[in-house]
């Protein structure tokens, strides 16, 4: 690769496993829901240690039908993280419920337990616990708070394949566990989602959710083993997950312990190369290694310790060839949240403090040395050009 080319934020893995996985599929003529994705969940709970695993078109809507399977009603309440991605806040509107923002831990970016607790009413039905950039939440506190109040546990596991926790898989430890295939996780489908449970009652209704609310194995309707008559049980959705997804899925999956074992390299690299810029704050590495998946490498500017700030170092990155990004923007922050339930800048100021001064930087198993170099010697310049005095002085 050309030492000048431009470094992306993110780069998928795929390769000729994943070429053959949807020429596979093409040849068979068969491109919906079907053996390929049913394979694919096998697979994934087999992976993760879980009872069940349902495929579906994103984590969004894996969100969404947890929501739906605990019967969340108009009016009751969610505790989510601000210091997330909309979509988790976004599904409990869909049920006409109210999102009830919480801020992060200080000086961190997981929801923090004991600001969730504060805001827990008598419509409180359960909490959203996200695990920002693969870093588990303090799981251990939420499942006692949730005891305590009888809320439902969802976590939000977008970032946290194949992260653990005191030993423990994430994806075995709550009644739900959301993960995503988006185009810059761990593992990608391009789009698409898995809502894991150990819960026989919870799986079915999911699974009958998720396809129109019909009955049975209505997806093999058109095949040769199924049979034309179906039932419609209930007004579900259209949430399934395609065979060409699935098949991407599964050799995707089989490479997924060599994609951790990477992005862990790669975050080593990271963190050792900037221990020693005052300047600069390493990201989390959680209560344990390796539980942290490593999905984000997020990267903080010490508060007045540079003549510039995130968003002009971002841009100064840009112009030296390397990609940024930024997670994220609190949810209170944005026009929608505070327009529909009155938040305001100021009411959650950890998140707002992270949001302020973080910055991702890249981190994909084809990262190259080369690559990590260059990231690392653009951070260490821009640095080292905006140092404020005092400090270089220091």
């Amino acid at each position: 690769m050309n030492e000048n080319s431009f470094i992306p934020f993110h780069r998928p893995s795929l390769g000729p496993a994943e070429a053959e996985a949807v020429t596979r599929v093409l040849a068979s003529k068969w491109l919906t829901t079907g053996p390929e994705t049913h394979r694919f969940e096998r697979e994934f709970a087999a992976y993760v240690g879980c009872k069940h695993a349902l495929a579906v078109n994103s984590a969004t809507a894996a969100l969404q039908l947890a929501l739906e399977a605990l019967g969340l009603r108009q009016g009751e309440e969610v505790l989510v993280p601000t210091y997330t991605f909309t979509a988790t806040a976004e599904v409990v509107t869909y049920f006409r419920g109210r999102p009830v923002l919480c801020d992060s831990q200080a000086g961190r970016f997981n929801i923090d337990p004991q600001d969730a607790q504060r805001r827990i009413t008598e419509r409180t039905r359960a909490i959203i616990p996200v695990h920002i950039a693969g870093e588990p939440c303090d799981l251990n506190a939420i499942h006692r708070i949730a005891a305590d109040h009888n809320l439902h546990v969802i976590e939000d596991a977008a970032h946290a394949l194949p992260a653990s926790y005191r030993g423990r898989r994430i994806g075995t430890i709550s009644e739900m566990t959301a993960f995503s295939f988006y185009a810059t996780k761990t593992i990608t489908t391009g789009e698409g989602g898995m809502l894991v449970t150990d819960n026989d009652e919870v799986a079915r209704r999911i699974a009958l959710m998720r396809l129109h609310g019909i009955s049975g194995d209505a997806w093999k309707r058109y095949s040769k083993e199924g049979a034309w008559y179906y039932e419609v049980e209930q007004a579900g959705y259209k949430l399934n997950l395609c065979d060409l997804l699935g098949a991407l899925g599964s050799a995707q999956l089989a490479q997924c312990d060599q994609f951790f074992a990477r992005r862990r390299e790669i975050a080593e690299y990271y963190r050792q190369a900037f221990a020693a810029i005052d300047e600069l704050e390493n990201p989390p590495a959680g209560e344990e290694e390796p539980g942290h998946s490593w999905h984000l490498f997020i990267l903080r500017l010490r508060p007045g310790s540079l003549a510039l700030n995130r968003n002009q170092f971002i841009e100064e990155l840009k112009k030296s060839g390397v990609g940024a990004s930024v997670h994220f923007i609190p949810l209170h922050l944005h026009p929608f949240y505070a327009r529909e339930y009155g938040y305001r800048r100021g009411d959650f100021p950890e998140a707002e403090d992270a949001y302020s001064r973080c910055l991702s930087l890249p981190i994909f198993p084809d990262l190259s040395l080369g690559e990590m170099e260059r990231v690392v010697k653009a951070v260490t310049r821009i640095v080292e050009k905006n140092r404020k005095p005092m400090l270089a002085a220091a």
